[in-house]
């Protein structure tokens, strides 16, 4: 009787576009801080933690990627990523073994200048209820189209997540198998296909119109230290950043990523977002808004508001989560007005988004 790993192989044996990777190949580059091969619940298998295991392949655009997955119920992120770029630019999707039958039970963010964007990126298209095995293996496969993917775990018939829009541009890039220090995993049965036009089984969807009033590209000042700033309220006694400022498009829910623009260190963990309103007359407009992790709201020099949505700084569930949540009413003048958000990073997702509930008597660039 052929095990289920020898069938592995015999199936990969007769697909020749089918790539199987045994964990002992030299084509693995082993960056964690622990890992081992052996036998594991009866199939030769990785033991990551801490790290990854990257591929050697780097021309992985578009087609399928499959491995199967075994973990302890612990907090822990276990996953692949995919078009990996030098500069920690990459497609990410992981599990939580932790969030097991929850709405975050798996996550697909993407990856720039070396920050995630989790608390950006959440919802439908992003993360999905999934109940986890911890008593045997779980088979994933990834197919990956274009701008699209999906994820489908052990049931190969319906996809566990559907990611209508990746968020990087399509490119060939590499692939690694990932684990978090935390919380170790298993990984067995690894192999990729390159293929041109994957066939999806979910059909394109519909984009979200815009809602009128979006806010849709910002001015992004170089990276400075947050601690500049503490108890500034009139910028007139501040500097801003020197260097050039980049402009930034927003997505179409009006949600801007500032890591598409840079990365931080611990030196250097915000940045300014600027928008010039003009408006007809003197009046009072209300915008909503979002960001992760702190803002700084400054209109014509003069600071409005500051918050923290930082990851468990309410309670120990909170998650700091993008949305517009807020509301400030902007006294604005006639004529031109400089809106300047500065926006804060610890990590999980570096962003902002913002809209005029009536956009009335004011237009802005």
């Amino acid at each position: 009787m052929l095990t289920i790993c020898s069938l592995f192989l015999a199936c990969c044996a007769q697909d020749p576009n089918t790539t199987a990777v045994p964990f002992d190949s030299e084509r693995w580059d082993l960056q964690a801080n622990s890992s081992r091969r052996a036998e594991h619940m009866g199939r030769p298998a990785l033991f990551l933690d801490g790290g990854a295991a990257v591929l050697d392949e780097q021309q992985f655009e578009d087609g399928i990627i499959e491995f199967a997955i075994n973990f302890q119920p612990q907090r822990g992120f276990s996953g692949v990523a995919w078009r990996i770029q030098e500069g920690g630019n990459y497609e990410d999707f992981y599990l939580r073994p932790h969030q097991s039958g929850n709405p975050d039970a798996c996550q697909y963010t993407p990856v720039f200048n070396g920050l995630s964007g989790w608390q950006l990126y959440h919802g439908e298209g992003y993360s999905k209820a999934l109940t986890h095995a911890f008593d045997r293996w779980m088979q994933v496969r990834l197919v990956v189209a274009g701008s699209r993917a999906e994820v489908f775990i052990d049931d190969m018939s319906k996809p566990a997540l559907v990611i209508p829009e990746l968020k990087h541009e399509p490119r060939a890039g590499g692939i690694a198998l990932r684990a978090s220090s935390f919380a170790p995993a298993w990984f067995a049965d690894f192999r990729y296909r390159k293929m041109e036009e994957p066939e999806m089984v979910s059909p394109p969807s519909d984009a979200m119109p815009t809602p009128p009033g979006t806010v849709m590209s910002w001015s992004i000042s170089p990276a400075l230290n947050e601690k500049d700033l503490l108890g500034v309220k009139d910028l007139a006694d501040a500097s801003l950043p020197a260097g050039e400022w980049e402009d930034l498009a927003c997505d179409k829910t009006g949600l801007a990523n500032l890591a598409k623009v840079q990365g931080i260190n611990a030196g250097k963990d915000s940045a300014f977002a600027r928008v010039l309103i003009s408006a007809e007359t003197d009046l009072i407009k209300e915008m909503e808004f979002g960001y992760s992790d702190r803002a700084r709201v400054y209109l014509n020099g003069q600071l409005l508001y500051s918050g923290s949505k930082v990851y468990q700084s309410r309670d120990y569930r909170y998650l700091g989560s993008i949305g517009f949540f807020d509301a400030l009413y902007l006294p604005l003048i006639a004529g031109d007005n400089e809106l300047l958000v500065l926006v804060s990073e610890n990590f999980g997702g570096w962003g902002l988004q913002a809209r005029f509930v009536d956009p009335a008597g004011i237009g802005w660039r």
